[in-house]
Order: structure tokens, then C-alpha cells, then sequence
């Protein structure tokens, strides 16, 4: 795909910002931005661009920002002027209209944070992890009318560290994933890549995350209950109950202790809590409701939990 042949970028998030940089510095003629409309953000509640709006505008692109998509005569006219051969989409937040797929000689070309056909859907990254998933990657595909179930171009493979959490593995992924799409549309113009169909029966769903997902049921194992907290961050995190108050759980590790489910056990100034299968957690920094993070010894100090109080009562 040569300078000459005129691309459209959608995307949103912070994960769409290294492929859109990446497509610049490869000598791509990205002719048209799109992505949401600015959105109130913060104690004042004023309009904040979305990171691909500041990154476009700092690289001089033209930005498009429609609320709707599927019937904006003013989008398919000015997409219709340019005549894209692919357009990228990345993070968007926005279903891509039939009319829009169609369009391009080369399709719509999305780059989603999954080995596909595993964890299509909104949160690949944060539900990979919660699995605990010890590799996943980037797939790159031509976007149809189902829920991520296009045909597969290209993919790359990437470990999951076991200190990760979703924060610190969505850059790694966004950044495979730029240099994924470079080679995936230069492939394309090159005719040498062959979409592949996707095993449905191999498929697993990544669904958007709820508040309720943070939640923390003691009678899972301390891996399963430490893979959640990992990946759910930010957000909705890891969260029970202390002494009818809702408490954060925002730093942990596997133990060796012997602790009855969801019971605290405090021992030499350390916090441990019992979970399933005879298992147990260190806790290592909580929230209390209202409060700043501080750390477990901070909170066995201030709070002085008693032998046998329990979590999530």
C-alpha cells in the first residue's frame, strides 16, 4: 500500500493511539480521522478529547466527530470524496454500518487485542488476564456484521507476565498491534496475505465489564480471586466488604497460610485472607470506603481487625 492510496482511521481509546502514529511514520496518506465526540470528564465535567482526537490533531489529520455513524449522509459523502482502499478501525466504539464495510476495496481492517477466536468482545484484555491466561496477543481482521467474527488477516502472539495487569499489558499489545497493521495493509496491497475464516467453535466472549465483576466471592481459589484483581485495574477493580463497608482489595499475592474462608488471619504485622479450596491470599494494600489506598500494615494498625472477622459480610 503505497503514500498514493487514501486511508480512514477510526478509534477512540489510548490503544488506538500507537497504530495511528505508526501508520503516519510509514508513509500512510491517512485522510480522515474519526472518533467519538468529546465527552465531560472531571470534577468541572468540561469536554476532554479522546486520545486518538489529541493525537490526530498533533500530527496535523483532519478530525471527524459524528454521534451516529449508520445514517450520516455528511460521513459516507466525504467518505465516498476519498475513496479510501481500507479503512482502520481501532478501538472505535461505534458499529460500523453495512454501507461503510462495503465500501472499500480493502474492507474494514480492525485490530482487536485477542488471539481471535478467543475473547471477542468489548474487554479481551481484562478477561484474558482474569482467566488467567499466561499468552494472548493481537489479531488482525476484515470486520463483518457479527461481534468480532471477521475473517482473520494476521496475528502475533504475546506472554502475559505474571505480574500483569490490564494497565500494564494493554501498551505492549497496542504497541504489537501498530506494527501488526503496518505489515497487515502492506500485505493487502501486496496480495500476499489470505484471510482465514474463524473456527467458531473455538470462539469465547470477552463481554463489556460491570461493577458487579469487581466483586470478590471468597469461595473462588486465591489464583482465580488474584487473576480477577489483576485484571480488572482500573477498573472495576477488586472489591468486599469490611465491617459493612466497601473495601478495596488493590494489591495481593498468593500464600501459603492456612486460613478459613474469607476469614482474616493477622500475623507478624501481615494480613492474610482465606479463600477456596483451602487457599489464601497476602493482602498487601487495600481502600477503605472513602479513603485513600494504604498499606495492609497501615490497615491492621488503624483498623485492628479481630481473629475471625470475615470479608465480604
Amino acid at each position: 500500500m503505497t503514500q498514493l492510496e487514501n486511508l480512514v482511521f477510526c478509534g477512540t481509546p489510548q490503544f488506538a493511539v500507537p497504530t495511528l502514529e505508526k501508520l503516519v511514520e510509514a508513509g500512510f496518506n491517512v485522510r480522515l480521522v474519526l472518533t467519538q465526540p468529546d465527552r465531560p470528564k472531571g470534577r468541572g465535567l468540561g469536554l476532554v478529547a479522546s486520545p486518538l482526537k489529541q493525537t490526530a490533531l498533533r500530527l496535523g489529520l483532519p478530525v471527524y466527530q459524528p454521534e451516529k455513524i449508520k445514517q450520516n449522509e455528511e460521513l459516507r459523502a466525504r467518505l465516498d470524496e476519498i475513496a479510501p482502499v481500507a479503512i482502520v478501525v481501532v478501538g472505535y466504539g461505534r458499529i460500523i454500518p453495512s454501507w461503510m464495510l462495503q465500501l472499500p476495496k480493502h474492507g474494514n481492517i480492525n485490530l482487536h487485542a485477542s488471539l481471535l477466536p478467543k475473547y471477542r468482545g468489548a474487554a479481551p484484555i481484562q478477561w484474558a488476564i482474569a482467566n488467567g491466561e499466561s499468552v494472548t496477543g493481537v489479531s488482525t481482521m476484515r470486520i463483518n456484521e457479527g461481534l468480532d467474527t471477521g475473517d482473520i488477516l494476521q496475528q502475533k502472539e504475546l506472554a502475559i507476565l505474571d505480574e500483569d495487569t490490564a494497565e500494564t499489558l494493554s501498551p505492549r499489545l497496542a504497541a504489537i498491534g501498530a506494527e501488526l497493521m503496518v505489515e497487515t495493509l502492506r500485505g493487502l496491497s501486496a496480495g500476499t496475505i489470505s484471510a482465514q475464516p474463524q473456527k467458531a467453535e473455538d470462539a469465547t466472549l470477552a463481554p463489556i465489564l460491570k461493577k458487579e465483576d469487581g466483586r470478590i466471592d471468597f469461595s473462588r481459589t486465591a489464583p482465580e480471586i488474584f487473576n480477577r484483581l489483576r485484571g480488572f485495574q482500573p477498573w472495576p477493580g477488586a472489591f468486599t466488604s469490611f465491617r459493612g463497608k466497601t473495601l478495596n482489595i488493590t494489591a495481593a499475592r498468593l500464600s501459603e497460610e492456612e486460613v478459613p474462608q474469607a476469614q482474616l488471619l493477622v500475623r507478624d504485622d501481615k494480613l492474610f485472607v482465606g479463600c477456596g479450596s483451602s487457599t489464601s491470599l497476602e493482602l498487601l494494600e487495600v481502600q477503605p470506603a472513602g479513603k485513600k489506598r494504604i498499606s495492609a500494615l497501615d490497615f491492621v494498625h488503624g483498623y485492628r481487625p479481630e481473629a475471625g472477622e470475615r470479608l465480604g459480610e
